[in-house]
């Protein structure tokens, strides 16, 4: 058997508003007509160009990861390749994102509902 990765699903307290904060940062198109989900639920998704979808479900009792505290581990955690880390932060922190590690040529920061995601520097576009 082989599997069609579908997309990402991260349970959170407010799903449109996690959906608005991950288009802040990749674009794409909120809650785009898709017939694989019904979203009367108060699910999220985003539909990124590149064809691939994260689905935001809402969660009453949501307890985020802390980072690096393994008895509220992070589950899961995206990683975005980017050129430029410092202008990457910025717009990350304005958009509601906060810093939870800084190292060289990688940052962790949680999204508004505490999942963590990296930011990390951009070698192949560094190569070209």
């Amino acid at each position: 058997m082989k599997a069609h990765f579908e997309c990402v699903v991260l349970d959170c307290p407010e799903p449109r508003a996690l959906a608005e904060f991950y288009r802040s940062i990749l674009g794409g198109d909120v809650d785009k007509p898709d017939q694989r989900w019904s979203l009367a639920d108060g699910s999220a998704t985003l539909h990124l160009d590149t064809g691939f979808v994260l689905l935001f479900q809402p969660v009453e009792d949501y307890r985020p990861p802390q980072w690096p505290d393994s008895t509220r581990p992070q589950q899961m955690h995206l990683d975005f390749a980017v050129p430029d880390l410092d202008e990457a932060q910025t717009e990350v922190l304005a958009n509601g994102a906060t810093l939870l590690d800084d190292q060289e040529g990688w940052r962790v920061y949680a999204d508004p509902a505490g999942h963590p995601f990296c930011l990390v520097r951009d070698w192949w576009s560094a190569k070209a």
